[in-house]
């Protein structure tokens, strides 16, 4: 496998209700591991994407190898957005109809580190313009250094959303709810907000 092999795709509509139960199960399967450790639902993962589906400006951008998803990156106008989203940054005094929010970017493990996170966001952001939005942001949740299920071997992200040239706004947070792996209930976490403004 090498990265020339994956085609990426923006999908919309009903181009995006065709992928959907293969990035429902590629969701469930990326988001178990660390930090999230999100036990998924296969149902309520197809609804939450069908969203994107039926939102005007969203769109989802695949990568494919095959007839295989192995990432994907959602986007759509923050004005589409959760209310909880929306809410986070009008209390900062911004106004989410500037933004593209990027919800969500996943990849499995073994196609990492060749190019494919780079082209989600220069994927997304090229949506966000054609939009006419001037500004985007995206949320990640929020781990102590010292939580002992954290693997040995993690690298945070941050100076490869720095590099894309994002910038951590630590005034500016959200909270979700989901069911971590083993438990039997839901429980709330923090996720932090990193902008790009002007795109």
């Amino acid at each position: 496998m090498s990265e020339t092999q994956l085609r990426f795709e923006t999908l919309r509509g009903d181009a995006l209700r065709a992928w959907l139960p293969r990035l429902a199960g590629l969701r469930i399967a990326v988001f178990r591991d660390w930090p999230y450790l999100y036990e998924g639902e296969a149902g309520y993962e197809e609804r939450y994407l069908a969203a994107y589906a039926d939102s005007p400006g969203a769109a989802v951008i695949a990568a494919i190898d095959g007839n295989r998803a192995v990432g994907c990156a959602t986007c759509q106008p923050m004005a589409e957005a959760t209310a909880r989203v929306q809410a986070a940054f009008r209390g900062r005094g911004l106004d989410p109809t500037r933004f593209c929010y990027f919800g969500e970017s996943v990849l499995l493990p073994e196609y990492r580190g060749r190019g494919a996170g780079v082209r989600f966001f220069a994927l997304r952001e090229a949506h966000a313009r054609a939009l006419g939005l001037a500004a985007a942001a995206f949320c990640a949740v929020t781990r102590n250094d010292n939580d002992p299920r954290r693997p040995k071997d993690h690298v945070p992200l941050d100076a490869f959303w720095q590099k894309r040239g994002y910038t951590r706004r630590a005034d500016i947070s959200v909270v979700f709810d989901w069911r971590e792996v083993g438990d039997d209930r839901e429980t709330p976490h923090a996720l932090g907000f990193w902008v790009k403004d002007p795109l």
